[in-house]
């Protein structure tokens, strides 16, 4: 049997539920897809042992008190916890945790946080220098209070340090994570077995948005507002102009303009952009087209208009774009 895969979870009150138990499920069907031979061990470990009552009420029962850990720790899995006040959530910084994070983290292979967990890691220093994510509620007050971290919202996970060091967003990102720690272990094929066990639509890279297009902007507090937006995310090979958007809401080309701004707070031609752009990474992310098909496919004409609008809005080309994220079908 090859040297375990020793994965120890820290938890603590208020601990958010599913940034524990996903990873754990994750690397339980690492196990089981290889026939065990992943290697791996998941241990839950608190500050003082015994039980730890997380956000959702559910109590988990530790496996052994930071005290007892040890230096055998192959990846250190940090989550977080946050508490709601009159401003939104706030990341808890508990100073036990951050002195065991800081104290344990040199022994490990690498180290992961999960969404607000990124905060335990800037507050230990480890993220000084580096580019780091967490969940978008949260990235402000990790902006603010860390300014020696970069700080990007937007991706699923943020791999640095050569690859020691991870950070990921929250709350489902911890799978996308977690398969990415399966990937770089066992190989894509693995990684892809697990998240069809998982039933997952597709395995996020780190480089994408946590947000979809319909999903980046607040809900309208008009609900035909809020259906066109989710009709253009589905039809981005259709006729999205101006005018054929506002004949469908039967305005006027000028009101609906006006309307839709006030409700998105962009123009009706910046998002579809958006939504085409969106489109065509999914595109570029699963299929082997042409440039020219995914451009016509995503309604984005060309390969030049393709291009230019990758340019614009990713700061890349689609070609590199598929090259680092193309997920590769079993």
């Amino acid at each position: 049997m090859p040297t375990p895969h020793r994965v120890v979870v820290a938890v603590f009150p208020d601990v958010d539920l599913l940034d524990v138990t996903g990873p754990a499920e994750v690397f339980s069907l690492a196990n089981r897809e290889t026939g065990g031979r992943a290697g791996y061990e998941v241990r839950l470990a608190g500050p003082s042992g015994g039980e730890v009552r997380t956000s959702a009420g559910v109590r988990l029962v530790t496996d052994t008190a930071f005290a007892d850990v040890g230096a055998e720790v192959d990846t250190l899995l940090v989550p977080g916890a946050v508490d709601m006040t009159d401003g939104g959530p706030v990341a808890r910084i508990d100073p036990a945790v951050v002195a065991w994070v800081r104290e344990t983290a040199p022994h490990a292979r690498r180290v992961a946080s999960v969404c607000v967990g990124a905060h335990v890691l800037a507050a230990a220093g480890l993220l000084d220098g580096k580019t780091a994510t967490t969940h978008w509620s949260t990235a402000a007050q990790l902006a603010a209070e860390h300014p020696g971290v970069t700080v990007d919202p937007d991706p699923i996970f943020v791999r640095t340090d050569r690859g020691r060091l991870w950070t990921g967003a929250g709350i489902s990102a911890c799978l996308d994570l977690s398969l990415a720690l399966v990937a770089e272990d066992l190989g894509e094929q693995t990684a892809l077995a697990v998240a069809r066990n998982l039933v997952l639509y597709l395995k996020r890279q780190g480089g994408q948005s946590q947000f979809s297009v319909p999903l980046s902007r607040p809900a309208a507090t008009r609900r035909d507002i809020d259906e066109l937006r989710l009709w253009i995310a589905e039809h981005p090979g259709a006729d999205l102009s101006a005018r054929a958007l506002a004949d469908r809401m039967c305005l006027s080309e000028r009101h609906f303009a006006r309307v839709f701004k006030q409700e998105t707070g962009t123009s009706p031609a910046a998002y579809v952009e958006a939504a085409r752009v969106e489109s065509a990474r999914r595109l570029l992310e699963t299929t082997d087209c042409p440039l020219g098909q995914v451009a016509s496919a995503a309604g984005l004409g060309s390969a030049e208009t393709l291009h230019r609008a990758f340019r614009r809005r990713l700061a890349t080309t689609p070609a590199a774009y598929r090259r680092r994220f193309r997920t590769r079908a079993a």
